[in-house]
């Protein structure tokens, strides 16, 4: 890593969990940016509008950083499912994914000074049936409802799984093997650029 500053503009704990394994020094200063979703972007641009959104907001108050945004939804039946609103929705969500396959994109985003980069990874996910009093104690554990489909992955059992096609980082907030490439990548051209 270089020595440009790192910021991390989430308040999740498991993205500063997994940053870590990339990053050995960053600062958290979570985005205070209301979310505007774009309904003309597909779910893919839509990750990325969000993850640029919040990496722009926090840029401004830290210009000589480089500032990493992420943001991670899940899509399932062509609906893109956020984080929950309450019990009900979460129950909705849960009962929608059961037997059933979903999407989980998480758009992620650089800037520093001028220079900005977005991406996303796509991981796959078929759940076996949820039975309705396991919904019920997910719910009533309060998990679900500050997470993307109302579920983290990392809580629930393996047999709930019935395939997982992609990277399991990702489901839980960063796509670390990419992240780690696209960032060299884009701090390679940052030093060719300053160079110049």
């Amino acid at each position: 890593m270089s020595s440009i500053p790192v910021v991390l503009a989430s308040s999740s704990p498991r993205r500063h969990e997994l940053l870590k394994k990339i990053i050995a020094e960053f600062t958290v200063v979570p985005s205070q940016l209301e979310e505007v979703v774009n309904p003309n972007l597909t779910p893919a641009e839509v990750a990325m509008d969000l993850a640029f959104q919040k990496a722009d907001e926090v840029h401004f108050f830290y210009p000589e950083s480089l500032i990493i945004g992420a943001d991670t939804l899940v899509v399932c039946n062509e609906e893109i499912l956020g984080k929950p609103i309450d019990e009900a929705d979460a129950l909705r969500m849960l009962t929608m994914m059961s037997n059933n396959t979903q999407l989980v994109i998480t758009g992620v985003s650089f800037r520093f000074k001028t220079y900005t980069h977005k991406f996303y990874e796509v991981t796959e996910i078929d759940f076996s049936e949820l039975d309705p009093d396991f919904i019920t104690a997910y719910i009533n554990s309060g998990e679900p409802f500050d997470k993307a489909g109302g579920y983290g992955i990392q809580g629930f059992d393996d047999s709930l799984i019935r395939r997982l096609s992609g990277s399991k980082t990702n489901v839980i907030g960063l796509p670390v093997k990419r992240l780690k490439k696209e960032l060299d990548v884009f701090l390679k051209q940052i030093t060719q650029s300053e160079r110049a």
